[in-house]
Formats: C-alpha cells, sequence, structure tokens
C-alpha cells in the first residue's frame, strides 16, 4: 500500500515554450504533484522529520522548473521529477502535472498540459 502527499494548483511564472514570445515573455504554468511515500511513521509519531515537508517539496519544485528555459513541458517536468527524487529519500514516486493554460494554440480550450510519473531506480551495490 502507498500513502500519498499532494499539492496542486502550485502557479509559477516560466519561459519554457518553441515560440519566440514564450521564452522572452514567459507565461503562467500550472503543477500539480502527487507524490508516493510510506507515511506510516509520521501517522504515529507526529513528527515533520518522519515525513515530507510540503514547503520543501514547492521549493524544490520551483526551483527546477524555473532553473532553465525548456522548449518542451515534458523536459521541464522531468527535471521536477528528478530533482524531488533526488531531494526526498522518504518519496519513492512521483506523479507531475503541468498544466499551460495559455499555450498559443489557435483553437478555444481550458488547458492544455503533460502528466508524466517516475519512480525510484533501486540502487545497486
Amino acid at each position: 500500500m502507498t500513502d500519498t502527499i499532494f499539492i496542486t494548483g502550485l502557479v509559477l511564472h516560466a519561459r519554457h515554450g518553441v515560440m519566440d514570445h514564450e521564452t522572452e515573455v514567459g507565461q503562467r504554468f500550472v503543477i500539480d504533484l502527487e507524490l508516493a511515500a510510506d507515511l506510516t511513521e509520521s501517522s504515529r509519531t507526529d513528527r515533520l522529520s518522519d515525513t515530507v515537508s510540503y514547503s520543501n517539496v514547492v521549493a524544490c519544485a520551483t526551483a527546477a522548473f524555473k532553473d532553465a528555459n525548456y522548449k518542451l513541458l515534458e523536459r521541464a517536468a522531468g527535471a521536477v521529477a528528478d530533482a524531488i527524487l533526488t531531494a526526498f529519500d522518504k518519496i519513492t514516486a512521483v506523479k507531475i502535472t503541468v498544466h499551460k493554460p495559455h499555450a498559443p494554440i489557435a483553437a478555444i480550450f481550458d488547458d492544455v498540459g503533460v502528466i508524466i510519473t517516475r519512480q525510484r531506480q533501486p540502487s545497486h551495490g
């Protein structure tokens, strides 16, 4: 059984995209995170040290998302997944949704984006 920590609706301004104006001006992105972790210990002890701090996850995800200007949302989402799995040993898998509600598409739409899921690779050695 897996427990989940979630953070939804994290709004960030970044310069990801293929079009020139996207990389110059940037736009609003919205990120949702689902983090798989065993919360058994923290559910018993009530100690922050036994779980993963939401605040630290937000800081990590924000830094990774804004660290570089990527052409593709897939790459930006991958950077966030890698950073979270590297920074937090207790997290065994991440599901990251990146919404790009102002994507330059000649159509009326509510939202577009990507969802990626990554699992921690077992360590060898």
